[in-house]
């Protein structure tokens, strides 16, 4: 296109020249306008940031220079086809209309031989350069016609190639919307099979496990209560074995009861999770904002495991938790509290190591140990295939930690985490 417009201005403004005597005014003024036309296609390279710029531009050139109108044309294209509006269509057409009929008018009204279109409508074999006189075939009237009529026809062309490539866009656009649109729909429908996957799983549960566990808490009451009534038989017949030992059941059979109460409860709130997995999404971040390494956090995690029955031993030594990474903080509280939650699972009863390291050389360090309690470590080995601790690992390593867990030599449990200071 750069090319291609450079030429054509070149090659009406040479032959204009030709009418004008070379040691006047007037042919220093052309060779002006020569070396301005030779740059002048590069303003279409504009054309894609500054379409309106361009075409006022070129206009102006074919105007007031005697430059072709094709540079004014392809600016035409490129402004129809980036911009749209039907003032700007009509104001650009206008103007590229009146410009090339301008420019051709004014080269069919040159001398013969200082104009292309004479060239054109010529006798072959005649004029200054065979050394006779132009022999035109039409008349002047043709000639301006003819002029006329193919600058209008090729502004047509250009307006409808600009027009042309504007649609082309807008379709691949309304294409692009529709494939979004398209893609939106296809979320839409997954979500809501997983919501319904979900409302399954949650009616399922609840006709299942929460009934399972009312069963539970509810035999656990009646043993409560039968146990209770055989201590007071045996005191009356003075049996302080067999009253001790029903006591003992009863203090038991409480603990289950009370604990498929909390399971129940639990469960109860998983199935709503289920159901409303929005409030559920909003209910755990705000509990990942909660949970954070602090030393209120960690009392408040010793204070429940210790009302849970569970033995701890535990070595704390935390300097400058204010100044410790959000997140890391949250992950290590996660490793504590999991840490503990296995061992209450998996080893009832079993005394618990703890130890919390964390200052800003070193990271944070969580090691928490017990004894395989009073499970065969074969046994233990396999309950501690879980989701938890592999789950909690890979969040770990994403943080650009370390965890290890496992089993020693001596039959001890260890889930050691090492995590930066910085995520």
């Amino acid at each position: 296109m750069v090319v291609c417009a450079s030429f054509a201005c070149l090659a009406q403004v040479s032959f204009a020249s030709q009418q004008y005597a070379q040691d006047s005014a007037p042919y220093l003024w052309m060779i002006a306008c020569v070396l301005v036309a030779i740059p002048s296609g590069l303003i279409l390279l504009a054309r894609n940031s500054y379409p309106q710029a361009v075409f006022w531009t070129a206009c102006l050139l074919v105007v007031a220079l005697p430059y072709d109108s094709l540079i004014a044309l392809m600016a035409l294209t490129s402004l129809l086809a980036r911009r749209q509006g039907t003032k700007v269509t009509l104001r650009s057409v206008l103007a590229a209309a009146t410009t090339t009929i301008w420019s051709q008018v004014r080269d069919a009204l040159h001398p013969a031989e200082a104009s292309i279109w004479h060239a054109i409508f010529s006798k072959p074999y005649t004029g200054v350069r065979y050394g006779n006189t132009m022999v035109m075939l039409v008349d002047e009237r043709t000639i301006i016609a003819s002029a006329v009529v193919v600058a209008l026809i090729a502004v047509a062309i250009a307006t409808l190639a600009g027009l042309h490539i504007r649609s082309r866009a807008l379709a691949r656009v309304a294409e692009a919307k529709a494939q979004s649109a398209n893609e939106q729909v296809s979320r839409l429908r997954t979500t809501l099979d997983n919501q319904q996957l979900a409302d399954a799983i949650a009616a399922e549960a609840h006709d299942t496990l929460a009934h399972s566990l009312s069963l539970l808490a509810l035999n656990a009451s009646a043993l409560q209560a039968e146990s209770r009534k055989l201590k007071a038989e045996a005191e009356q017949l003075g049996n302080a074995n067999v009253a001790g030992m029903a006591g003992k059941i009863a203090g038991t059979t409480e603990d289950i009861r009370r604990q498929a109460s909390g399971a129940l409860d639990e469960a109860h709130s998983v199935i709503d999770m289920l159901r409303h997995p929005e409030d559920a999404r909003l209910q755990l971040a705000a509990n990942d904002a909660e949970a954070s390494l602090t030393r209120d956090s960690l009392l408040q995690l010793f204070g429940d495991a210790r009302a849970a029955n569970m033995r701890i031993d535990t070595w704390i030594d935390v300097q400058q938790l204010g100044q410790l990474d959000e997140s890391i903080g949250v992950i290590a509280y996660h490793v504590v509290q999991e840490g503990l939650t296995n061992v209450r699972r998996h080893a009832p009863g079993a005394p618990v190591s703890l130890q919390v390291d964390a200052n800003p050389p070193q990271g944070v360090h969580v090691h928490v140990s017990n004894p395989t309690m009073p499970q065969s470590p074969s046994h233990m080995a396999d309950t501690r295939k879980g989701a938890g601790l592999p789950g909690l690992a890979k969040r770990i390593q994403q943080a650009g930690g370390t965890c290890q867990y496992g089993f020693d030599q001596h039959n001890v449990f260890h889930l050691d985490v090492r995590l930066p200071w910085v995520g």
